[in-house]
């Protein structure tokens, strides 16, 4: 397998993840208190022993840049095995990408060069653990030109994905990206089949296709869209059925491509046996770990008439974050933050050195990096009150605060 390679793309606006992405590109934003999106992807590229990764960057990229020269920088150069970044250069176009096809076309000098005899392309904003050397071995055992990671999803969610037909020998015949009435699989008229954005080639198919779609004027330059409709008529295109590395059977995977989703992916995280298993050492998902103390929970008065404890239950508390007299419950509370007495924190999502002041009561809301939010405010529960401030609000009624200093500052005050 060390003549492959995987080619992460990670070049995203991530418009429907916005404040998140208001300063960072999707696959940086952060995941799980510890990590970023993009750690999955790397992740399993090596413990899948896929030690030769190129990354496509293009939006906002200078968070996902120093995130993974800080994290991703452990690979040895001399034994031909890197993490590599690769911004837009415009080297054949004067034109930011176009499509997934295209950002890969606009690098194919850089890809021919690694000499690989298959390439891997992925998605770098997607949450799961999957074996892509399985994939791979399958992909070259059957000699396909392309090989597609696929798993069912409900007719619904279909819309939002390529959905494929295959027959008894796993072969695509039919391809569809987000169609308005998605093909059921047979026996199954709930439930579709969707592609999982990971697309195994052969290196020179490959380059072949992206040469061709190129050229072609009515094509908009995206794998799902254009290239493999095209293709599976006269080359064999073969699903691989993604199943989690853990179970066997129950695949996970997250498209956390709006803030709803996002915010339901970090909540799985927080079960009692979480689908995504974190802690297995078998697979570990690598991030970047800040030098910082363990965290800290400090007093237990709880007998007085109004107890201050500092407690965190059924969460994640991070490293370096001290709970002063606060309380977290069922929340994730990455690294340096800071809950101050008699402060309640439930069902949030707090980024990195969050400061949440003495009295203040924080429910179903994400608060970006660094914020500061002021004594005795509350925020989750009066919805409009928090859209009059200037939070996002989601459908689901999820309160999200970008990136600010103090609060006290943005929310106007009573005259």
């Amino acid at each position: 397998m060390r003549n492959n390679v995987a080619l992460i793309l990670a070049g995203g606006k991530g418009s429907r993840l916005e404040p998140l992405t208001r300063d960072r590109a999707k696959p940086a934003v952060p995941f799980g208190g510890s990590y970023r999106i993009i750690d999955f992807a790397l992740s399993n590229c090596i413990n899948s022993g896929l030690r030769r990764i190129l990354v496509l960057t293009q939006y906002k990229a200078a968070s996902l840049d120093r995130h993974i020269h800080q994290a991703w920088r452990f690979l040895c150069r001399e034994l031909n095995e890197y993490v590599d970044v690769l911004p837009p250069q415009q080297r054949l176009d004067e034109q930011w990408y176009q499509g997934t096809a295209d950002a890969v076309y606009q690098n194919i000098y850089t890809i021919e060069k690694t000499a690989a005899d298959n390439i891997l392309i992925l998605s770098g904003d997607h949450i799961y653990k999957m074996d892509y050397d399985v994939l791979l071995r399958e992909h070259v055992k059957s000699n396909a030109a392309v090989t597609i990671g696929c798993l069912p999803v409900s007719i619904e969610e279909g819309k939002a994905f390529g959905v494929m037909s295959i027959d008894d020998e796993q072969r695509v015949i039919d391809f569809q990206e987000k169609p308005e009435h998605p093909q059921p699989i047979p026996d199954d008229s709930r439930r579709c089949l969707a592609s999982m954005g990971i697309y195994a080639f052969k290196s020179d198919f490959l380059f072949e296709e992206l040469c061709r779609d190129a050229t072609m004027r009515d094509s908009s330059h995206d794998f799902g869209k254009d290239i493999i409709p095209r293709i599976i008529k006269d080359h064999l295109v073969r699903a691989f059925p993604f199943k989690d590395k853990n179970s066997g059977e129950r695949s996970y995977w997250r498209d956390v491509g709006t803030l709803d989703a996002y915010y339901e992916a970090n909540m799985d995280l927080i079960a009692v046996d979480p689908q995504l298993n974190l802690y297995d050492q078998t697979w570990p998902i690598r991030c970047y770990q800040p030098l910082l103390p363990p965290p800290k929970f400090v007093f237990a008065q709880e007998k007085q008439e109004n107890p201050r404890m500092g407690f965190a239950m059924d969460s994640l508390v991070c490293a370096g974050s001290i709970l002063s007299g606060g309380q977290a419950v069922r929340s994730i509370i990455s690294s340096g933050v800071r809950i101050n007495s008699w402060a309640r924190v439930e069902d949030s999502i707090l980024f990195d050195y969050v400061n949440i002041g003495r009295h203040a009561k924080i429910r179903r809301t994400i608060i970006d990096k660094g914020v500061t939010v002021p004594e005795g405010i509350s925020i989750g529960y009066d919805l409009e009150q928090d859209r009059k401030r200037g939070f996002t609000v989601t459908e689901s009624g999820i309160v999200v605060i970008g990136k600010m200093g103090s609060l006290a500052e943005a929310i106007p005050q009573p005259q």
